[in-house]
């Protein structure tokens, strides 16, 4: 099991990551988590690209999640499937607005919600961004690859093949 999952921020990439992992116990690598050198900084490709790969030659089966389609057009290649979160902007934000405390990430909920209007904003620029975070990149990656992959729409489709999620990791 090496799925890779893309989508907008507020999608539920984490959320069926974390899911993932409690039902087939893979390791989880969020792109959030090599993309950054501190705060809103973004990395080089090449550093963040190393990172990644390096987390795949430790562990056969993984779950990576995360927007970045430049990074994920890297490992593309490695991924078994590919499960592209696109249930709409309005739920990206809804999404985004009942996203509880993410610790691993923030240093508290206050923090956290410091940058909700923020990412409100990048959510809704989903559909017309032209840069590697947008829906064009996105789809473009998506129909590019051979393998088995899944676009989901809606919340209850996510649920379903949760549901079906079974055989060996």
């Amino acid at each position: 099991m090496r799925i890779i999952i893309l989508g907008n921020s507020g999608s539920g990439k984490s959320t069926l990551a974390r899911e993932i992992k409690l039902r087939k116990d893979v390791p989880v690598l969020s792109l959030d988590d090599v993309a950054f050198a501190s705060e809103a900084v973004r990395r080089p490709v090449e550093g963040s690209l190393a990172d990644v790969r390096t987390f795949i030659w430790q562990h056969s089966n993984w779950v990576i999640e995360g927007c970045y389609a430049d990074l994920i057009e890297g490992i593309l290649d490695e991924a078994d499937a590919l499960l592209f979160l696109n249930p709409g902007v309005e739920q990206s934000v809804e999404n985004c607005l009942n996203r509880p405390w993410e610790p691993e990430k923030f240093a508290s909920l206050e923090d956290q919600n410091r940058y909700l209007e923020p990412l409100i904003a990048w959510v809704r620029e989903y559909e017309t961004r032209t840069d590697e975070f947008g829906l064009q990149s996105h789809r473009e990656l998506f129909e590019r690859f051979a393998g088995p992959k899944v676009e989901f729409t809606n919340l209850d489709q996510v649920a379903g093949w949760l549901n079906n999620l079974t055989g060996s990791a």
